[in-house]
């Protein structure tokens, strides 16, 4: 994780000139989708949980707010990975819910649209696609 992260903090430093990229994070991200280009990375690097039952990805979700939604915190991707692992209906469940990196245009609808527009470091709250119901925690993004 140490070489993603320096990456992630090296490609910040020349996007900073814009100004943009800091201001809208106190708006816990609803404030300037927009502004904050959230929008416009090419990739995303995410987990989830997807499970085929409304009630099934709500009682994950009610895990993840009773561990550190609820009090503000990020989920951290270890403890998601454990949720996606008991929760998933996904095969990627096994891999804690792991994605890996995926281009604009991959996934379905609704699921690309949560997936390019949550923050870094966010969790979704659970959202249904054509496959169910899922909960998304994004990882990264790059062009």
């Amino acid at each position: 994780m140490g070489k993603g992260d320096a990456k992630a903090g090296g490609k910040g430093k020349g996007k900073q000139a814009s100004g943009s990229d800091e201001a809208p994070a106190k708006g816990k991200g609803k404030a300037g989708k927009a502004a904050d280009g959230l929008g416009t990375c090419t990739y995303v690097k995410a987990r989830h949980v997807l499970c085929e039952k409304q009630g099934k990805i709500n009682e994950a979700y009610k895990k993840l707010q009773d561990g550190w939604l609820s009090n503000g915190d990020k989920v951290p991707p270890a403890e998601f990975a454990k949720i996606a692992a008991e929760y998933s209906e996904c095969p990627s469940g096994k891999k804690g819910g792991d994605l890996g990196w995926f281009p604009r245009g991959k996934m379905a609808g609704p699921f690309q649209d949560v997936a390019f527009n949550t923050p870094v470091g966010v969790t979704s709250a659970p959202f249904k696609s054509t496959h169910g119901y899922h909960i998304i925690l994004s990882e990264g993004r790059k062009n």
